[in-house]
């Protein structure tokens, strides 16, 4: 049996932003534990010229949630990316959990060959819907989650593999 659009986004979606939050609850314990100042983690980055971990999460809730709005032809929910807290990276993350949750797999499916035009400050990319999920929004998307993980292990937080996949 093939695989739909839906399954491939939304419960894919889902589940790492779950993951993410997790991972956050165990990050905002740690700099309570360890008496560090929460804006030192979400400001860390790992090299000089890479976005903070506050982006990183930032541009993976954009990534999906367009994604999900633009699959069902929906307008594309716009953040102010001005979190600095744990509580409000959380905020962030649930709000989107929200969003893919009010978006049904009938809108999304059948989407495969729809175009979808993505306009960033620089230029404008056009895809095929099944192109654009597939070798667009999940790779960056796994990219700003996985970059975000490595932020919080490199400064100290003790966290696995395990968090990042989730429970089976």
């Amino acid at each position: 049996m093939p695989i739909t659009m839906y399954q491939a986004s939304t419960p894919v979606f889902i589940r790492m932003l779950d993951n993410l939050s997790s991972i956050l609850d165990k990050a905002a314990a740690y700099a309570e534990a360890k008496k560090i100042d929460q804006t030192v983690l979400i400001n860390a980055r790992l090299a000089p010229d890479m976005y903070p971990l506050s982006r990183q999460i930032q541009i993976a809730t954009d990534m999906v949630k367009g994604c999900a709005a633009r699959l069902a032809g929906l307008e594309v929910p716009s953040y102010e990316d001005n979190e600095t807290t744990f509580a409000e990276l959380q905020a962030r993350i649930a709000k989107t959990i929200a969003f893919l949750e009010s978006v049904s797999a009938g809108q999304i499916d059948g989407s495969e060959e729809k175009m979808i035009t993505v306009r960033t400050p620089s230029r404008e990319l056009s895809f095929l819907g099944q192109p654009y999920l597939l070798h667009f929004v999940l790779p960056n998307f796994y990219f700003h989650i996985t970059t975000a993980y490595a932020i919080l292990r490199h400064n100290g937080l003790n966290i696995g593999k395990m968090d990042f996949v989730g429970s089976y």
